[in-house]
């Protein structure tokens, strides 16, 4: 018997309809549910597209992909889900749709927040109440399995890279001759995001590029998607140092074992970045419009640069602000030191943010780590 009274759910379904980074970021959550129920089916429900982070991952039985077609055919995969007669379904999405799937599996069992106050509250069995705002996702996530009498206080995510995608980034590194004794140290630059507000401009990724390769020799790999691959080349044409463009060449887990045998990685809020942190590659991460206390990289070594303005967590479809955006306030000078750092193996606290954070009373500098304590 659970410690709520009730029989250990055998069949367990996990929804995340968010995006790569997200779907990482919840891995804990399998993991803590693995441990706590060992002959459990549990099986995540996530976008298309979003799915590859989880392949081959030792806590999750089945991977469920929503499409994004017709009505119809929508309701006819919530159907599907019904007849596999869940007993237990945990919502970690934070959305309308999201609850009206959960309650349509009939669970006896359906978990999942609700901190707007909304009607899909109605939705759930039980809402559960996150703890401090704050709070990093991944502790928010695993808030949810207080319902189940479970109570994990800090996660760690995790990404399961085959034995055929490291033989692959390992073949592809010997054919552009990167591999020795005497190859240079690769350093993974990711100038994409899925939103504009969170790019750092292409311009300054080709200025730190050109100056870390004058200063540690290394290479320069510019990565992202298909869709990431243009801004990739933008980058590329404004160089010296001639970058190789690997944006849109790997699937997720392949990409996830070449960043892995990076020296670095430097980039922008998103997937690509927790990816990297949780292989455990040093990260340096540039945040914008989004709260790195709640986002930030969980994993290696990572230093988050962030200027904290009064406009941060917005929404808006175009900056406000124009050229001194948050992200634009954020210096060539400022990366290359961080980077530099971490190149150089000087390096501090294992998971550090370094900017200007609104502490209520005017803005002021601090150092915080990435669990929004002050040091």
């Amino acid at each position: 018997m659970t410690p709520i009274g009730m029989m250990p759910p055998k069949k367990i379904l996990i929804i995340k309809l968010r995006h790569i980074g997200d779907v990482l970021l919840s891995t804990p959550v399998l993991r803590a549910l693995r441990d706590a129920f060992p002959d459990a089916q549990l099986t995540m429900l996530v976008n298309r597209g979003t799915e590859g982070v989880l392949a081959h991952h030792p806590d999750v039985n089945e991977v469920l992909c929503l499409e994004k077609g017709a009505w119809v055919d929508q309701c006819k995969f919530v159907y599907g889900l019904r007849e596999r007669r869940f007993d237990c379904v945990i919502d970690l999405t934070d959305g309308d749709r999201s609850a009206v799937i959960s309650f349509a599996t009939g669970a006896p069992i359906r978990i999942g927040f609700n901190a707007e106050h909304r009607w899909r509250g109605l939705l759930y069995s039980r809402v559960v109440k996150p703890r401090p705002v704050d709070q990093h996702r991944v502790e928010y996530d695993l808030c949810a399995l207080r319902a189940l009498g479970l109570d994990p206080k800090r996660g760690m995510p995790t990404v399961s890279v085959s034995e055929s995608e490291e033989k692959m980034a390992d073949q592809w590194l010997n054919e552009q001759g990167l591999t020795g004794d005497h190859a240079p140290p690769l350093v993974l630059l990711q100038p994409g995001a899925r939103y504009s507000l969170k790019v750092w401009p292409p311009e300054r990724f080709a200025q730190l590029s050109d100056r870390l390769v004058e200063r540690f020799h290394c290479r320069i790999l510019l990565g992202g998607d298909q869709r990431e691959r243009e801004v990739a080349e933008q980058v590329a044409r404004k160089t010296h140092c001639a970058p190789i463009v690997v944006a849109g060449k790997f699937s997720l887990l392949q990409y996830a074992a070449l960043v892995k045998r990076c020296a670095l990685f430097v980039g922008n809020d998103g997937g690509a970045m927790h990816i990297a942190a949780t292989v455990g590659t040093p990260v340096v991460a540039l945040f914008g419009p989004t709260y790195p206390q709640r986002w930030g990289p969980r994993g290696g070594l990572t230093q988050v640069m962030y200027k904290g303005l009064d406009c941060r967590a917005c929404y808006h479809p175009s900056c406000l602000r124009g050229d001194d955006s948050c992200m634009r306030q954020i210096s060539v000078d400022e990366v290359y030191e961080a980077a530099s750092r971490m190149l150089a193996g000087r390096r501090g606290s294992s998971s550090e943010l370094i900017g200007t954070v609104d502490s209520g009373s005017g803005d002021q500098e601090e150092s915080i780590d990435i669990d929004g304590n002050t040091r």
